[in-house]
């Protein structure tokens, strides 16, 4: 039995079935009363009543009961009436819409799951709110094993180098590649596949804090910059003119009647003032993507414009580009409206269609949050505190796309110039994958038609070895014919990832290594520095001796050899997850965030590594990595 980690309700419970009509309400209740008076532990008692007998009634609505409504249709104007009834009356209600002959079924399986919360020590109310979010139960029970019991680390063998998990790829490597993308690509559906759901806050977090540190009517710009060695400000101050925003800000605050009485701190005071709080700019809380970025002779381009031009470079297929977006639901107006104007303007420039679809973080993926002692942390209105799980989570979104290839990019690594090296990295990393794809299948439909010798068997492992860098048992020669052909099976039938790296100079964040998993077994990982015991020696050191970093610059079959999609959540390593601190009403909260998109997300891909040029990885994580050559014009 697992661990309560808040107290158990104990008490009875009574559930109401509403439903379409009487009959239905009373076999339902019948057929729910027969499986719970099996249960020892709670009591339950059970009504029934129509939609319509139910708006007549003045029921009081306590915390241990529960309103069940069995609907074959949702839209009806009854039952819309009731629920907006249980709303106002705060009441605990589960709708549960499904056709004739399965309503009663998924009704038991609603109760078994109420069951299933109170013996974890939740409440009917909490149920309800679990159940709207549609997380799953059995994620929460993890989740409260995770916070009790800790993450356990990953274990480096040591890093992925060049020859030794990581492909070089020379820039005459990468035309050859590039041209097989362009002679293959048409008998392929492409997507580019980009997160863009996060705020820009951390961009201008050094400007925040100036706001709430200077007084321009005390101090000077100066005097400030020295008594805080406010480097990041002096970096900001002396290329303002340079950021593709200045003008339209600059222009703003001119028209102040007082502008010209100014002094040149109060000026820039009032450039960064307007930037970060008046309602036109309030950079600070949006969305990178729609951001202006680049400045170019005749127009200023968001990141959101700069994925389109790279996506007309690259990702082209049967005269037609697909782009899809992740984006956080009170965003969607500035999204769609950035979308809008650089479509218009990207398309003016090529004869291809340009395709944009986006989706939310699904709600389903959100993780629980506890205090410092693994309690539910509680909102002040008693409801349990749920945290979007992360990037992670994206992995939901990524296994509904439809089509065979998919360029993952983040949305910030775009570029002013370079479009033309970053397009031929793009397009090799494609034709590689494309050309391992290839003979993957061919091995796995030479497995299907049956009689595969040894020596193919072996032709198979030194492929996946060399080719897919893949680990081999050393024991795998013990193995028999048909385990060996089962073993090779699963080595191949997986998605797989070609992942472009660039050597590490110093940037924070993942790099490629071997992994040691269960029975000695080797895999190639992008790992993070919060997955790693860094209190122990050995690990700290295998980290140290990183030679590569990651940029998101992965290129993804979706598809198996017989066209079918795989199911990408098959494929995630839970165990890589991470606990976070946060702050949350003043208080310190452990929130849980799912593995990582292209870390434990990924883990249990074909994963190829091949060294990209460090020009192709532009970031911007400031507002002054804007003012980077890779940033401005040329």
């Amino acid at each position: 039995m697992e661990k309560k980690i808040t107290k158990q309700y104990t008490g009875s419970v009574n559930i109401i079935i509403y439903a379409d009509n009487q009959q239905n309400a009373q076999n339902i209740t019948k057929s729910l009363a027969a499986t719970t008076d099996a249960n020892p532990k709670r009591e339950y008692a059970f009504k029934s009543y129509d939609f319509e007998m139910a708006l007549t009634k003045k029921n009081k609505f306590a915390e241990n009961k529960l309103a069940i409504l069995a609907t074959t249709d949702l839209a009806t104007e009854t039952v819309k009436q009731l629920i907006n009834r249980l709303d106002k009356k705060g009441a605990n209600y589960i709708v549960a819409e499904s056709s004739d002959d399965t309503l009663a079924d998924y009704c038991a399986t609603l109760l078994d799951n109420v069951e299933k919360a109170m013996q974890l020590g939740f409440s009917i109310s909490d149920y309800t709110q679990i159940h709207e979010k549609g997380i799953c139960l059995e994620k929460i029970k993890d989740q409260i094993t995770i916070f009790r019991d800790g993450i356990t680390k990953i274990s480096l063998k040591k890093p992925a180098v060049i020859n030794d998990g990581i492909f070089k790829l020379p820039k005459k490597s990468a035309e050859e590649y590039a041209e097989y993308f362009e002679k293959k690509k048409d008998n392929y559906k492409l997507m580019k596949f980009i997160p863009a759901s996060g705020a820009a806050t951390r961009m201008f977090k050094f400007l925040n804090e100036f706001m709430a540190d200077f007084n321009p009517e005390e101090d000077t710009l100066n005097a400030y910059v020295n008594r805080k060695n406010a480097n990041e400000l002096n970096v900001f101050l002396v290329g303002l003119e340079k950021f593709a925003f200045f003008n339209d800000i600059a222009d703003v605050i001119r028209q102040k009647p007082e502008y010209n009485e100014w002094s040149k701190s109060t000026r820039a005071y009032n450039f960064i003032s307007t930037m970060l709080q008046d309602e036109r700019f309030d950079f600070a809380n949006k969305p990178k993507g729609i951001l202006p970025f680049h400045k170019y002779e005749d127009h200023v381009a968001t990141p959101i414009c700069e994925h389109f031009k790279e996506s007309i470079g690259y990702a082209v297929s049967q005269n037609k580009t697909n782009l899809h977006f992740t984006i956080s639901e009170e965003h969607l107006d500035g999204f769609l409206d950035a979308v809008k104007e650089a479509k218009d303007a990207v398309e003016k420039t090529t004869d291809a269609e340009i395709n944009f679809s986006f989706s939310y973080q699904h709600k389903s993926t959100d993780t629980l949050a506890v205090d410092m002692e693994n309690k539910p942390f509680r909102e002040d209105n008693g409801n349990i505190l749920f945290r979007p799980g992360g990037h992670g989570a994206l992995i939901e979104n990524l296994n509904e796309l439809d089509a065979d290839i998919v360029f993952i990019k983040n949305i910030d690594n775009v570029s002013h110039n370079n479009i033309e090296l970053i397009s031929l990295y793009k397009k090799a990393l494609a034709g590689g994958l494309i050309e391992l794809q290839e003979q993957v299948f061919i091995f796995l439909e030479r497995i299907d038609e049956g009689g595969i010798t040894e020596e193919e068997v072996n032709e198979i492992f030194t492929f996946a070895k060399e080719q897919l860098s893949q680990h081999i048992p050393a024991d795998v020669h013990k193995f028999t014919t048909e385990n060996k052909v089962e073993y090779a099976r699963q080595l191949l039938n997986r998605p797989i990832r070609v992942c472009g790296m660039v050597k590490n100079e110093g940037e924070p964040g993942g790099g490629p290594f071997w992994v040691e998993e269960e029975k000695g077994r080797l895999s190639l990982q992008i790992v993070e520095s919060s997955q790693i015991d860094m209190d122990n020696k050995n690990q700290k050191q295998v980290f140290s001796q990183s030679t590569h970093f990651n940029p998101v610059d992965l290129v993804c079959g979706l598809k198996d050899y017989k066209g079918n999609k795989f199911n990408l959540t098959q494929y995630v390593d839970n165990a890589t997850g991470f606990i976070v601190q946060k702050n949350r009403l003043g208080k310190d909260v452990k929130s849980y965030e799912l593995p990582g998109l292209w870390n434990g997300a990924m883990a249990g891909w074909i994963t190829v590594f091949v060294e990209v040029p460090l020009e192709t990885f532009n970031p911007v994580k400031t507002v002054n990595d804007l003012l980077k050559p890779a940033h401005q014009p040329q």
